[in-house]
Formats: structure tokens, sequence, C-alpha cells
């Protein structure tokens, strides 16, 4: 039987989501990748396991995260009942609907159907009667904004999700989707937009956005899906994502993208941290990010991650440093990418 650490909130960190009262860890784990029907599903368990033990509290997912879809949500309620099944109510557990899930055309988008239906099946296959946060996982422009917020008001007043939050939605449709859920009395407790060193959209208005709507965010990708990490440092390797041309495109591993990797790199050493390590730390820099939102894929690694709290300040040298290097044609690459509407 797992009994988790009775030490694993000492010394741990966490802020609140905007101005609202639910804080999250500094660091979340997110199930997008390595925790699905096809990956080893003791290597998955024992990775949350020491996530807990270490006072990671979130745990992120989606309905359609595995592969295959739905499959990350079946094993993490397996992994619930057998081991975390006694510290739910020390859990924020998320899940998200937007992305396509199941064939039709009820089994995408930002339809009241849809999320509806989505939330009852992520429900149904972790075994639970509620999320903590439930998403809109993309803003869908042919879906009116008043019938997704609908939705999320909707499942709130039903107590299937106790908060709602939104993810790479830009500012514009941020402040509209706010506006309607706050009619709704429903506050948007959290935005969920990609932001790395290298992927800087977040700056172009959102950041500001969160922080006069008192919005939290939590970074995901602010490894860049592992650009900035020791694994793209001497090439691309076989088995990396951007050799299986998946989420990550292998033209985004350029030399020139490589050589701004390099470079950063020998700040982090310099910095006595991993690359992966600093990258995590300088998304925390900014106090209105709440969380950064990491993936791993052994327990090591996540202990590799979670070790970039020891060392979260940055000089003035050192910011200058990494800007000049990380920002020099690298952003308009994951621009083109970006689902922010």
């Amino acid at each position: 039987m797992y009994l988790a650490n009775s030490q694993r909130y000492d010394g741990a960190s966490y802020r609140a989501c905007g101005k609202w009262g639910l804080k999250l860890p500094l660091i979340s784990l997110g199930l997008w990748q390595n925790f699905g029907g096809a990956d080893v599903f003791e290597t998955g368990r024992a990775m949350l396991r020491r996530a807990f033990d270490r006072g990671v509290t979130h745990f992120d997912l989606a309905n359609n995260y595995g592969p295959p879809y739905g499959s990350a949500e079946e094993n993490f309620g397996v992994i619930l009942e057998k081991d975390f099944r006694p510290y739910r109510d020390e859990l924020v557990i998320s899940s998200k609907a937007g992305w396509d899930m199941w064939p039709g055309p009820y089994g995408v988008g930002g339809s009241r159907k849809y999320l509806i239906a989505s939330l009852e099946q992520s429900l149904r296959r972790m075994k639970l009667d509620y999320v903590d946060i439930f998403y809109s996982h993309r803003p869908t422009p042919d879906v009116p904004l008043e019938e997704t917020m609908g939705a999320l008001a909707q499942m709130v007043r039903q107590g299937k999700a106790l908060y709602v939050g939104i993810s790479s939605y830009g500012p514009e449709r941020t402040r509209a989707a706010e506006k309607i859920l706050r009619a709704e009395g429903v506050p948007l407790l959290i935005h969920q937009p990609s932001y790395s060193m290298i992927n800087r959209w977040v700056e172009g208005g959102l950041l500001d956005t969160l922080g006069e709507l008192g919005t939290g965010c939590i970074a995901f990708s602010p490894l860049a899906q592992g650009m900035l990490s020791s694994k793209y440092l001497n090439g691309i390797p076989a088995d990396a994502r951007a050799a299986r041309e998946g989420s990550l495109k292998g033209a985004m591993v350029s030399p020139e993208n490589l050589a701004r990797i390099t470079a950063l790199n020998e700040i982090a050493k310099k910095r006595g941290q991993s690359l992966a390590q600093m990258a995590i730390a300088w998304v925390l820099r900014d106090p209105r990010v709440t969380s950064a939102l990491i993936g791993a894929r052994t327990v090591a690694q996540l202990d590799d991650s979670l070790d970039a709290l020891k060392t979260l300040n940055f000089s003035k040298e050192e910011l200058s440093a990494i800007d000049r290097h990380a920002t020099d044609g690298g952003i308009d690459l994951w621009r083109s990418q970006s689902q922010q509407a």
C-alpha cells in the first residue's frame, strides 16, 4: 500500500491562481505524454507517486490524452483508486475538452453537447464525482463563446467542476470569456497557454490581460516540447518527437535554433542548473505565472525538473543574455503553430 511522504509539504511552495483562493504548486505534472495505454503503467504510477511525495498536488489531464485517446484518464483512475484515494482532498485534478475525441460532429469543438458529454466521460474514466478544474481546451471560433462558457458555468452549477479555465485563448477572447462567466456568477480561474523562453506569444498582451482580470496562468510546454532540455544538444535523437514529426516539427530543430539552445545551455551551466531547470525557473520568474506545467518520461527526469525550484532567481545580466539568445527569430516558428484566437 502506498503511503505518501509525511514531509511532502516541507519546503514546498504554492501560488494563488490570480486573485482567487485556489493555490497550485509552482510545478504541476501534466499527463499529455507517457501516461497512456501505449506506455508502461508502473512507470507512470511511479512518477505520480514521486511527484506527490515532493509536494506536487496538481495533475493535469485531457479527454484525448494517451495514446489511445482516453487512456491517460483511465490509467489515472486506476492509480487514484490504488494510491491516491485517501488523499483526494489534497489533490487538484483537471481535465479538458475541445480537440477531437470521438468520430462525428459531436466529438470535437466547443459546443455544449460535446463539452458536457466529454466531462461525463472523463469523470467515469477517472472514477471521480468531480474535477477541480475543467478547461475549454482551445478557442473554437465557429461556436458562439456564450455557448462554450455557458457549458462551463453549467458544470460548476452541477457540482461536476469546482472551477473552470480556458487554454490558448488570445487576450480579446479571454476578456470576453471572463465577462460571460462573471455574468453567470462563475470566475475564470485560470488560463493555460504555451509559454517558454523561445515561445513568448503570451507577452503580447495575454499576461497583462490575466493580471488585470485576476486570472491565474499555468504555462504548458515550458521546455518547448523538449527543445529546452539536453535532448537536442547533439542533434535530433531517433526517438524524439521532432524525429517522428508529431507535435514538434523537425523544422523547428534547425541549425539556428540548435545554436540558440547550445548558448542557453551554457548560461544554465553557469547557474549550476540543467537547461531544463533554467527553462522552468525562467517561466516562473513572472509572478503572474501560477505554475509551470511539465511532463516527464522517467522518475529521474521528473526529479531533475522539480529541482528547478532550488534556484529561481535571475540576475539582470542572465535575463539579458537569455533574451539575446532565445528571441532572435525563434518565436515566429512557434507563433505559426499556436492556437490563440
